[in-house]
């Protein structure tokens, strides 16, 4: 039961459109908080707001890279979840999760 539990957090972590995106882009690339914001269509400020839920559940790893906070996915496998449901309700093959409107 403990197992589906943690599926179960896994899946409420990316039940926010923002977070999912988040997770699908961090996947592709690792990014500073404005690039990602650039990327995902939203505000540096909503960005920074969800990437601090991502790093506490330890989905998301930072470092620093001069006044820079560098974001990078940790477990790759949570994008491939996030892509195929998205591909799923898509009904075709995403190419770029960047692209996505927002």
């Amino acid at each position: 039961m403990r197992a589906f539990g943690l599926a179960a957090e896994a899946f409420a972590l990316l039940a926010s459109p923002l977070r999912l995106h988040i997770i699908l882009a961090l996947t592709e690339r690792e990014s500073d908080v404005s690039q990602l914001a650039l990327r995902v269509g939203a505000t540096p400020q909503a960005v920074s707001q969800h990437l601090a839920k991502l790093k506490l559940a330890g989905a998301v790893r930072v470092r620093s890279e001069g006044r820079y906070h560098v974001y990078q996915a940790i477990d790759p496998q949570l994008g491939v979840v996030a892509r195929m449901m998205l591909e799923r309700v898509m009904g075709e093959p995403l190419d770029d999760a960047a692209s996505l409107p927002a």
